[in-house]
């Protein structure tokens, strides 16, 4: 089964935590991640111009569809605006959802939320750790 990793893409520490994810998750047998990280090529990119954010659209869109589970990171004040459209492309299609929320700082309405409820209730379970992340994943992938 094609997983989705979805998270944000813009530093150093969160291209290579989640590149280190990806290839943990590749390890699971029965899944194939699928990284927007390795989808572009930052040169390519820039060479587009004004077209590179049609492009990168386009690209995480289809590849999204294609895939029937999705591994999203929930890190910081609040969840980067392009994996909570992802996640909610995933809910409207009935695609799981699964959280990783290493963030030590809660984040949402109330003091037993975690994130954001629109983010909270679209993912079937909400994990605190790169080991339970992988746990759940090798239980859905030996599901299917």
């Amino acid at each position: 089964m094609r997983i989705y990793l979805a998270g944000p893409l813009f530093t150093h520490a969160e291209r290579t935590f989640l590149a280190e994810l990806r290839d943990r998750i590749r390890d699971i047998p029965g899944l194939v991640p699928v990284w927007p990280g390795d989808l572009f090529d930052d040169q390519e990119l820039g060479d587009m111009g004004h077209m590179a954010k049609e492009h990168i659209f386009q690209g995480c869109a289809a590849e999204l569809a294609a895939c029937g589970l999705v591994a999203a990171l929930l890190d910081g004040v609040q969840v980067d605006d392009g994996t909570a459209w992802e996640i909610g492309y995933a809910y409207a299609r009935g695609v799981p959802v699964v959280g990783l929320r290493t963030d030590v700082r809660n984040a949402g309405e109330t003091a037993h939320s975690l994130v954001n409820c629109m983010i909270e209730c679209a993912c079937r379970k909400i994990v605190r750790g790169v080991p339970e992340l992988l746990a759940v994943l090798r239980d859905l992938a030996a599901s299917q």
